[in-house]
């Protein structure tokens, strides 16, 4: 407590500037206090500069500052006389000497609540009534203060306020039934007003709709009393709706009767709906609304929402009804052009009861199902060419059948197939680019080494065949001598290009053939020996089979001096070469 007075002597070393030595006092304008504890109310004065009095005295009144009305003397430090229900109260804790008129009253009680005045006393005429003067409140309970609106999900701060004016006894301060609440922490501090003390125990947490109308409490104790002062407050907590019954998803026929129920929860009162289809069919303030469906039909089958709202936020859920009938025609996504790499949702829904089978079937292949349901969802999460076509939607159940079909179109950028390359020919070589792609792709071909580059519109060097998706460019050169090292393929449309090199036949997979007239003798002269030779074998049945001569589909083989010829003429360039297939 020390550090309490060398702040209110500072206070009032300061006002001593201020007031400039004439009749004034600072007290306290309000300090409060528990029934049964002490208060301490400290007090400064002054007095004009011209007096210098021998001794110093004072008196303390209660409710009047006038004597001649008689107040209860609270305590007249000159005669060390108090009223009645203050003998044994009071004692002067400051020194007026010093201009300190801090006075202390124990074992406080209601019928000392009031105001309190203080009276200098100089000597003679030299006595002074302070118009300044201190209100006591005698508690019997804490404050609990809570803020303007508690908000579920929103940390809220309860605060306790305990007046701590009692140099001799201090205050514990604890919190109660705080149980039920979230990441709960209490924070306590001290705080001084106008010469009044007060403890704060702040209680902070995370409320939520099970604590709406709780009550928390704060107590109150003084060590080695049993003196114990309680303070409550229940709290208010704002939040949004709760459905907190609903009916189950129902079947039903047609003709008959329905009733759904949809209970709520909410602070304040929610605006509950029966909604069907986003159709508003019902609507009220309250805490549970019944839906009642007369005279059943089809059009009653659906998805039924019970939903509700208030300022803090909204909720809903939703229950079936099923009525016995043949699924609809599906109802399916409207035909779409995507590009590959997109993700593309195909939904199927119908209406039937019992609940159909439900397929998807893309060129006879089922790519989903489901049995028992009314939607059918096909996600594909990156579309490629592959997966453009058309798809049907399959509903089936006891009463009946149905479908519909959808439509979906990838556009992608070009694919370059493995078949594109070229091919030497006797007299040019043949370049073919086979391409798929959507939309058709503008198709180039680009010899480096001879800075060429000529396009598919170019007819005097390319021909083009269109089939479906699949584009194939064919470039047609005259031979020369030297085969061009590299050439290039370009196929570009407006999602991207692919270059593509062309490589020439591998030489392993060749056979010297279309070689003029010369080649031409070459190859019957060894045709007409190879069936001279079987022909013979076959006649000398004691005789195997002669292994020097073997034809194979892939690799003929050549035998005898004309084979030698032959050879050294495909060495020399008088043959060309052809893919043997």
């Amino acid at each position: 407590m020390a550090w309490r007075w060398k702040t209110l002597t500072l206070i009032f070393i300061l006002l001593e500037g201020v007031l400039s030595r004439h009749w004034s006092a600072w007290m306290p304008p309000s300090i409060s206090a528990f029934k049964e504890t002490c208060v301490a109310i400290q007090c400064n004065f002054n007095y004009p500069e011209d007096i210098w009095p021998s001794a110093v005295h004072g008196i303390w009144y209660f409710n009047s500052p006038y004597p001649r009305n008689f107040p209860p003397v609270v305590l007249n430090s000159k005669t060390n006389s108090a009223h009645e229900i203050y003998l044994g109260r009071t004692k002067m804790i400051g020194d007026l000497q010093a201009s300190n008129c801090s006075i202390q009253i124990e074992k406080v009680s209601s019928e000392l609540q009031g105001k309190y005045y203080f009276r200098a006393d100089l000597g003679g005429y030299n006595q002074y009534t302070y118009s300044e003067h201190a209100n006591l409140y005698i508690l019997d309970e804490p404050f609990v203060v809570q803020p303007q609106e508690i908000v579920s999900g929103n940390e809220a701060e309860i605060t306790c306020l305990v007046d701590d004016n009692c140099p001799d006894m201090k205050p514990t301060v604890t919190w109660m039934d705080i149980e039920g609440l979230e990441h709960h922490n209490v924070y306590a501090r001290l705080e001084e007003n106008n010469g009044a003390w007060k403890q704060i125990s702040t209680l902070r947490f995370l409320p939520s709709y099970k604590n709406h109308g709780q009550r928390l409490g704060c107590k109150v104790t003084f060590p080695e009393t049993e003196l114990e002062f309680k303070g409550f407050a229940t709290m208010d907590v704002r939040y949004a709706p709760r459905i907190v019954d609903i009916n189950s998803s129902t079947e039903t026929t047609e003709g008959t009767q329905v009733v759904f129920l949809c209970v709520v929860d909410s602070n304040p009162m929610a605006r509950v709906m029966w909604l069907k289809d986003d159709n508003l069919i019902k609507e009220d303030y309250t805490g549970n609304l019944t839906l009642e469906l007369e005279d059943i039909t089809y059009n009653h089958d659906g998805i039924y929402v019970c939903a509700a709202e208030n300022e803090y936020g909204t909720v809903n859920k939703s229950i079936g009804l099923a009525v016995m009938y043949p699924p609809w025609k599906p109802s399916v996504n409207a035909s779409l052009v995507a590009v590959e790499g997109e993700t593309v949702t195909i939904f199927c829904n119908t209406q039937g009861n019992p609940n159909p089978i439900m397929t998807m079937v893309k060129d006879k292949q089922v790519l989903n199902s489901v049995i028992f349901q009314n939607e059918l969802v096909l996600e594909i999460p990156s579309v490629t060419h592959e997966h453009d076509g058309e798809y049907w939607c399959l509903a089936e159940n006891q009463y009946g059948h149905s479908n519909s079909s959808f439509n979906l179109t990838v556009v992608f950028s070009p694919l370059v197939l493995p078949e594109s390359k070229c091919t030497v020919t006797k007299d040019s070589v043949q370049c073919m680019c086979t391409v798929k792609s959507n939309p058709d792709p503008y198709i180039m071909f680009e010899i480096p080494e001879k800075n060429f580059t000529v396009s598919e519109l170019n007819a005097e060097y390319v021909h083009s065949q269109r089939s479906g998706y699949m584009v194939s460019s064919i470039l047609t050169l005259q031979k020369e001598n030297k085969l061009p090292e590299v050439v290039l393929c370009s196929a570009s449309n407006l999602y991207g290009k692919k270059v593509h090199e062309l490589f020439f036949q591998d030489t392993n997979t060749l056979i010297w053939a279309k070689i003029g007239p010369v080649g031409a003798v070459v190859v019957f002269v060894i045709l007409v020996a190879v069936g001279g030779y079987m022909i013979k074998t076959r006649e000398k049945k004691n005789i195997t089979e002669s292994s020097s001569f073997i034809q194979t589909e892939t690799s003929p083989s050549y035998s005898g001096d004309a084979s030698k010829k032959n050879l050294g003429k495909i060495e020399s360039g008088e043959i060309c070469a052809v893919e043997v297939k």
